[in-house]
């Protein structure tokens, strides 16, 4: 018999595979396409203390081996997520992870504070790493000390165990995991987005409405394992895998470097199935080679 399951923060996952927050709504809107329950958790777009509107269209772009996106975190603020989400999440088998997003920290603690107040959330994701918001975001996240005090911050007002998402986009990767651990993250999931852009030839003209936006999908794949696998070194928390994984073979790699449990992102939008399909890639994997525990593997490649 298989063990699938991996402990994240002092949680028990029943098996390594979650979605990358905005690319799988809440789950519900994939809930007819696949059988959510079959993943170990759901992690949700990112969720701000007001509705924010995002940025202006196009938003979204094909690139080579992947896609941009320029989306900006938009979102109906804290109060319409828990009036429309929190009865689904109650129903549903997965762990519920709930991205957190503001401008500034004091809005970061404020939707921490209120999301710990409703039954049904299991964990929250600090995205302190988003290119796409003009103010905050990804500036959290590229200076070590910002990340330490948002971190230590959030801690303060939530006892949920507490997932900080870091950016690709800075000079060293390892000082910035180490401030969030150290500030009291029960975990790590990276990596966002790569920072990006397109022109469009014939318009002379970015072909996105904000010019810059974020890269992902199978081209990002080999910078995500560098950085899960730096990070796996330097840490003591789990780290949740993610940036171009397409198969259950991509998820052993991220695995192999260091990751406890693995996130599908924009693989959701060409099949709305990938994440089963990784699940199944995962078991089969591990029957083919006589693995009776997935545990075995975290960090084989170290």
């Amino acid at each position: 018999m298989k063990n699938l399951s991996v402990k994240i923060a002092g949680l028990t996952w029943k098996n390594p595979v979650t979605v990358a927050s905005g690319t799988f709504g809440s789950g519900r809107e994939y809930a007819q396409y696949m059988d959510i329950n079959r993943l170990g958790a759901i992690t949700t777009k990112g969720v701000a203390p007001v509705p924010w509107p995002g940025n202006r269209t196009p938003r979204v772009a094909e690139s080579y081996g992947g896609m941009l996106n320029s989306i900006g975190l938009q979102n109906a603020g804290v109060e319409q997520f828990i009036a429309n989400d929190i009865d689904f999440f109650r129903k549903i088998d997965p762990l519920v992870i709930v991205n957190v997003c503001g401008h500034k920290i004091e809005e970061y603690c404020d939707v921490a504070q209120r999301l710990s107040q409703e039954d049904g959330i299991d964990m929250l994701e600090l995205n302190v790493s988003c290119p796409n918001v003009s103010e905050g975001g990804v500036q959290f996240g590229t200076n070590w000390k910002l990340t330490e005090r948002v971190v230590r911050e959030v801690r303060k007002v939530t006892g949920l165990p507490l997932i900080v998402k870091l950016t690709p986009n800075v000079t060293d990767i390892e000082v910035i995991a180490k401030a969030a651990e150290g500030a009291g993250a029960g975990a790590l999931s990276m990596i966002n987005t790569l920072f990006g852009m397109r022109i469009d030839i014939n318009r002379r003209r970015p072909v996105l409405g904000n010019t810059f936006g974020g890269v992902s999908g199978p081209a990002i794949k080999p910078v995500a394992l560098r950085c899960v696998y730096q990070v796996a070194r330097c840490t003591k928390i789990p780290i949740i895998g993610m940036g171009g994984i397409m198969t259950g073979e991509d998820a052993i790699e991220f695995m192999m470097a260091g990751a406890t449990a693995v996130a599908v992102g924009t693989a959701n939008f060409a099949n709305p199935r990938a994440t089963i399909d990784v699940l199944e890639g995962i078991e089969n994997f591990m029957d083919k080679n006589g693995i009776t525990d997935i545990n075995s593997i975290i960090g084989a490649a170290l």
